[in-house]
């Protein structure tokens, strides 16, 4: 129900208001498995991509979205309902290999599932380089994965902002990639480190933002 409302409500309202310019929409399989990797640079992002993505998109994010009381409570727990997030607990021992075992209960059941694998927003606008999670779902899972570019979100709610501003977005899907030659090495840390780095290149090209730390 609420996955119907993000489409039919939350959608033509997101439009309205942000007027994203979306490309490459036909690059994102409908059906199977699939990871869409993308640079980070707001909180917004994680409902900017599922809405203007094809298909249903699952996130993480975390447990307390879901858990506070209220009215804002409510809403949260709607709006990250709707959008197909996942709670997850972030203050475990085991929060990192938690999280990376929820979105392969995704992968595994023929999702499509968002990731940032910089791990964090971009406090500066640059590209940070990416940590290996991505491609030990990839391979685990043995799935493409689609590289993903937003642009103007940090403008839309910057850090540290209670609320979002309208400013125009966009949202740009590149081509899938596959790894034929690192199948069945998620277990390697040369192939993960491979597969990430060609993931990040990817998500570079689309964005033509500025690389640090690589």
């Amino acid at each position: 129900m609420f996955y119907v409302i993000a489409r039919f409500v939350l959608r033509p309202l997101f439009w309205a208001i942000f007027r994203p310019r979306v490309t490459g929409r036909e690059n994102v399989p409908l059906t199977g498995a699939v990871i869409l990797a993308s640079n980070h640079l707001s909180f917004i992002d994680s409902i900017a991509i599922p809405l203007m993505a094809p298909r249903k998109v699952a996130y993480l994010a975390k447990a307390e979205y879901f858990t506070s009381a209220g009215i804002r409570g409510w809403l949260s727990r709607a709006l990250f309902t709707a959008v197909g997030a996942l709670p997850v607990e972030r203050e475990t021992s085991r929060a990192a290999q938690a999280a990376l075992d929820t979105a392969l209960g995704v992968l595994k059941d023929g999702g499509a599932f968002g990731i940032y694998p910089e791990g964090t927003r971009s406090r500066d606008g640059r590209l940070a380089r990416g940590k290996t999670g991505v491609a030990w779902l990839a391979l685990t899972a043995d799935c493409p994965v689609v590289p993903v570019a937003v642009a103007g979100t940090d403008k839309v709610q910057p850090i540290g902002a209670t609320w979002p501003r309208p400013h125009r977005i966009s949202v740009s899907f590149g081509e899938p990639l596959t790894f034929p030659d690192e199948r069945g090495q998620a277990g390697k840390g040369r192939a993960r480190r491979v597969v990430t780095d060609r993931i990040m290149e990817a998500i570079a090209a689309l964005s033509g933002q500025e690389k640090v730390g690589w």
